[in-house]
């Protein structure tokens, strides 16, 4: 399994780019969003990449961040989403914006990704719902892992695609209050929803006033 590519980019086409590994040229399919921002011919870069096996082909699929990289796992064991629909999901609202968008049930976000139609959007909230948590508390682990290979131009973590112009606070500060949340006994999915709407209402919030806000949304009403 190919799990990370490391190399100097020789070109880049609509939907993957040529990076060559010490003189070998891997193909990595991308979503435009990260296409977009992976840099030019001859600059340095470094995917985390998703290998697809099939009867007649071999697939590598890049991303930036592992988070990234486990939606698109998690997107593609939904019927109906094979691999070009995971990246037009993932390139259309970013790996924050999916989590929020299944967190919160909200299928209209996944809708507007290019090719995904009402049901399947649907299905991909109904099937993945009760995942977000994992996926979100995951995000402050996965973004030091990215930094962390800095050396060889790993590309840096983007947080929202251009059509998802919301900016939704750092993975990190979303863990660290799903964390508290579950200590405080709250049940993931109902953490997850009230985080990913806090975070959606409060962009620029730390942790502390995420948690305070989130707390405000799962206290009973009335």
């Amino acid at each position: 399994m190919i799990g990370r590519i490391a190399g100097r980019i020789e070109y880049k086409a609509d939907d993957h780019v040529l990076i060559d590994v010490r003189g070998v040229g891997y193909i990595v399919y991308c979503s435009d969003r990260v296409l977009s921002q992976i840099g030019r011919p001859g600059e340095a870069a470094a995917l985390y990449t998703d290998l697809l096996v099939r009867e007649d082909i071999l697939q590598l699929f890049g991303f930036p961040t592992l988070v990234e990289k486990e939606w698109h796992s998690l997107l593609m064991s939904v019927q109906g989403v094979g691999a070009k629909a995971s990246l037009a999901i993932l390139g259309a609202l970013g790996p924050d914006g999916v989590s929020r968008a299944i967190a919160l049930g909200d299928w209209n976000s996944v809708k507007a990704a290019k090719g995904i139609g009402p049901k399947t959007a649907q299905r991909v909230v109904n099937e993945l719902k009760d995942k977000a948590h994992s996926v979100m508390a995951m995000g402050g682990a996965a973004s030091v892992a990215a930094k962390a290979s800095d050396e060889d131009a790993v590309i840096e973590p983007m947080s929202s695609a251009p059509s998802a112009p919301v900016t939704i606070p750092s993975a990190s500060a979303q863990a660290e209050a799903l964390s508290a949340l579950g200590n405080l006994g709250y049940a993931p999915g109902e953490a997850a929803s009230a985080v990913a709407q806090a975070a959606g209402d409060a962009p620029d919030a730390e942790t502390p006033a995420l948690i305070r806000a989130a707390l405000k949304l799962l206290a009973p009403k009335g």
